[in-house]
C-alpha cells in the first residue's frame, strides 16, 4: 500500500513563493543603490560645474537642489573637485572655469 501523496505539492508551493520574494527584494535592493549611484554621479557633476562658476555656495545649493549633499569642496586654481553624497552613494566630479 502507498503512503498518501496529496497536498505534497503545497509546501513546495510555499517555499517557491518565499524564494520567489526573497530574490525579489535582492534585486531592489541592488537595483536602489545603482539609483543613488547614478544620482550622486548627476549631482556631482552639476554641483562641479556650478562650483568652478561660482564658487562652493553654488557648488552645495546645486548637490541639494538634486538630492546630494556636498562632501568635499577644493579648489585648484580653475579647478574645482567636489564630492556628493546620495543615499549611501559618492561621487567625484571636476571642472575647470573658463575664462573668456
Amino acid at each position: 500500500m502507498m503512503g498518501r501523496e496529496e497536498g505534497q505539492a503545497t509546501p513546495l508551493m510555499a517555499a517557491l513563493v518565499v524564494l520567489a520574494g526573497l530574490v525579489a527584494l535582492a534585486v531592489a535592493g541592488a537595483g536602489g543603490g545603482a539609483v543613488d549611484a547614478a544620482r550622486a554621479r548627476t549631482a556631482a557633476d552639476a554641483a562641479a560645474l556650478a562650483g568652478a562658476a561660482e564658487g562652493r555656495p553654488a557648488a552645495a545649493m546645486v548637490a541639494g537642489d538634486n538630492g546630494g549633499r556636498l562632501v568635499v569642496f577644493q579648489s585648484l586654481g580653475t579647478d574645482v573637485i567636489v564630492v556628493v553624497e546620495v543615499g549611501g552613494a559618492r561621487a567625484r566630479s571636476r571642472a575647470r572655469a573658463s575664462w573668456p
